[in-house]
């Protein structure tokens, strides 16, 4: 009879909330050091979706909620973007009576119900022995939930706005901030041939990370950011003194998603909203863009400005990662199995100061990260603002202190 070899026990992952390029590259690495180690390594569907949706039923189908990981699978995906692991926004503590699995729907009918006591049984079923959730501070914060509930969790932060606390880094923001500039660069031709300003919304709910450091880098000449509400008389003044000392005559602004006008609140696409209280973000740019043509002729001698207005949105985030969501993504995946290896959970790995590290948790869901406002944002002149680059992080508005 054949020898069957023992696995050394069961890491389960999972991607949750956006997608972004990096996130197949750390399912690679995580996946190739578990197995080499000695792990079973099986790949949840659909984020925290696909841990809700599993029948605890050796005879049921649940291969659209769960997969065995090998290194023939994640070679293969693992040098492209997205998840292939596929992702929702799903918080089990908190799923609409509609969004109940089927095989649950006699056991939890109330509005909103609580799934948690599931969620564990399945992975209890499953036989995971930890679980490495990537994601943004929505994902990981129900890790953390878990982590409270005896779990042994291990987190690795992703999201493009950068705004998870207790790292300078998250996976998919260097992507991000790369096709920003690139994007801009490719657009602003046709704002200098028009003689126009042009107001590119990018990501950003709650941090400005996404538009400052494309302003930084040189490829707008102003920004608003969710950190500080603005006068859109005064930020229409500012764009046309930078359309008219270009050579071009053209000017370029990037707007948060999550930026607001003096008196106004945040702008959605509709009421709708996800399990994390979220309603989708839209609709700012073009309301900046309408206030700056109609302001545009009491500083331009009376004569309105043309405006080209233009949303970013997925062109950030789709397609494949760029060298730095190659390489921190790798990094990420084998320090969380070196934690592994020691016995450690309850921990996100962590990129501080230009070193990687591991810090606990519940960081997560202590504190916000933001942009200080007051260190790196002129409020007057609207673009980012700094003394000296000097022993700053690589990417230089980060999360010091935490």
């Amino acid at each position: 009879m054949a020898k069957t070899k023992k696995i050394r026990g069961v890491i389960a992952i999972l991607t949750g909330g956006g997608d972004v390029p990096g996130l197949n590259p750390a399912i690679r690495a995580i996946t190739i050091r578990a197995i080499r180690e000695g792990y079973q390594v099986i790949g949840i569907k659909r984020g925290w979706g696909g841990v809700i949706d599993i029948v605890r039923d050796k005879k049921f189908d649940n291969s659209d909620n769960f997969s065995f990981l090998t290194n023939k699978i994640v070679n293969k995906a693992g040098r492209t973007g997205g998840t292939f692991l596929h992702t929702s926004r799903t918080r089990p503590s908190h799923v609409p009576k509609a969004a109940v699995p089927e095989h649950l729907k006699g056991t939890y009918s109330a509005d909103v119900n609580d799934l948690t006591d599931e969620v564990i049984k399945n992975f209890e079923w499953l036989g995971v022995d930890y679980l490495i959730p990537i994601g943004g501070d929505d994902t990981l914060s129900y890790g953390v939930h878990l982590f409270r509930k005896g779990m042994k969790v291990v987190a690795i932060p992703k999201t493009m706005d950068n705004d998870v606390p207790g790292t300078d880094y998250c996976i998919g923001f260097s992507t991000c901030v790369t096709r920003t500039i690139s994007l801009t660069n490719n657009l602003r031709t046709a704002a200098g041939s028009h003689e126009r300003i042009m107001v590119l919304e990018v990501f950003g709910r709650y941090a400005g990370f996404t538009a400052m450091l494309p302003t930084m880098a040189g490829a707008a000449n102003r920004c608003v950011i969710p950190e500080y509400e603005f006068d859109v008389d005064k930020l229409t003044q500012h764009l046309i003194e930078d359309r008219n000392e270009n050579p071009s005559k053209y000017s370029i602004l990037l707007v948060s998603e999550g930026a607001m006008m003096h008196g106004s609140e945040m702008i959605f696409e509709n009421a709708e909203k996800d399990q994390y209280g979220h309603a989708k973000l839209g609709g700012i740019g073009d309301m900046v863009a309408a206030g700056i043509k109609e302001i545009s002729p009491k500083y331009n001698n009376g004569k309105t400005v043309n405006i080209i207005n233009q949303k970013l949105g997925y062109l950030v985030r789709c397609g494949d990662p760029d060298a730095i969501d190659s390489i921190i993504p790798m990094a990420y995946g084998n320090l969380a199995l070196d934690l592994i290896l020691k016995g450690i959970d309850g921990r996100l790995i962590v990129l501080k100061n230009g070193r990687y590290d591991n810090v606990p948790i519940d960081v997560v869901t202590s504190t916000n990260k933001v942009v200080d406002v007051k260190k790196y944002y002129n409020t007057e002149r609207f673009r980012p603002y700094y003394h000296s680059f000097e022993m700053q992080p690589m990417f230089i508005m980060t999360s010091e202190g935490w």
